[in-house]
């Protein structure tokens, strides 16, 4: 099976990449941006045309999609989003490969959920920032185009690779330099929000599912159980030996609530609050829809997670 993967240089790709190389079935090409791709195409400025005579030259039976923007103002975000997707579904409808595509979605197209419940697909989704509306546009497109398409809504990865900005990596950076200073005292914000958090691999492993099966639509991939932030920091802090107070900042005012240990009047390191995402303050996935279509579980576990985060972040000291 020869697979065209996009975005094989991101957080989400180079896992993809290396669990689709692992499979002795799968020849796989590389497209995307970067002087590491088997063939440069930017989606966002290239045209439908040119990356037709790519895929009729190629003839792939699989594309996986996971190319996109996670930070930028509206404008970019839809560049590289959605306008990147529409360009991938043209180029699919007028190649005559005959490709499958697998598209990466995420959770941040549901918008904000009710407390306590569980997402599933038939959801109505209510993006609540511009990267969700940008990322759902892309999955209207997607489920619009009349392809053999399927597409995963991935909720929080986490894992090896994690980005030092997104909000386990903050966390573990701000964890790095209290240790490196030896403040026996951390302040972090944001820690109220509960997210369900996904290993990077095991995403890998539903792609990987994804291109072998006939399943189309949308797919939810989680854990399936939502982990409070607070409760992922004193797992990680325990994971890095960590052993001073850790402090919770109430809201924007500043004010500390302590979370474990004792409060001392002015800690030294803060985290910004970390989920701008416009998802409120609860998301959990329902994964059924993943088990029974795709026979997919998740098998990592969320302190194997913080573990690898830790390792990368601890080789910074």
């Amino acid at each position: 099976m020869r697979v065209l993967l996009i975005g094989a240089n991101g957080y989400l790709g180079r896992f993809v990449a290396d669990r689709l190389l692992a499979d002795p079935a799968v020849q796989l090409t590389a497209l995307g941006r970067g002087d590491d791709a088997d063939v440069r195409f930017d989606l966002a400025t290239g045209s439908p045309g040119a990356l037709t005579r790519f895929l009729d030259a190629v003839h792939p039976g699989v594309v996986v999609n996971c190319a996109g923007a996670t930070r930028g103002g509206a404008r970019e975000l839809t560049r590289h989003n959605t306008v990147a997707v529409a360009t991938v579904c043209e180029a699919l409808r007028r190649s005559g490969c005959g490709a499958r595509l697998v598209q990466i979605g995420c959770a941040a197209e549901y918008g904000p959920s009710q407390h306590g419940s569980s997402t599933a697909e038939d959801a109505v989704p209510r993006p609540g920032g511009p990267y969700g509306v940008s990322k759902l546009a892309a999955t209207e497109l997607v489920l619009g185009s009349g392809l053999d398409a399927v597409v995963l809504r991935v909720f929080s990865p986490a894992g090896p690779g994690t980005p030092a900005g997104s909000p386990l990596g903050r966390l573990a950076e701000a964890m790095r330099r209290a240790m490196q200073s030896g403040d026996g005292e951390l302040k972090l914000g944001g820690l109220g929000v509960q997210r369900d958090f996904i290993d990077v691999r095991d995403v890998a492993r539903a792609v990987h599912a994804a291109s072998l099966s006939a399943a189309q639509g949308v797919i939810n991939i989680g854990s399936g159980r939502a982990v409070r932030l607070r409760d992922a920091a004193a797992v990680l802090a325990r994971v890095a030996g960590y052993g001073g107070a850790l402090h919770e900042l109430d809201g924007p005012s500043g004010h500390v609530r302590p979370s474990i240990g004792h409060p001392r009047p002015e800690p030294d390191h803060a985290a910004p609050y970390p989920y701008p995402d416009g998802c409120g303050s609860w998301q959990q996935a329902d994964v059924r829809t993943a088990r029974d279509r795709l026979g997919w579980r998740p098998r990592i576990n969320l302190e194997e997670s913080l573990a690898d985060i830790w390792m990368e972040a601890a080789c910074r000291i």
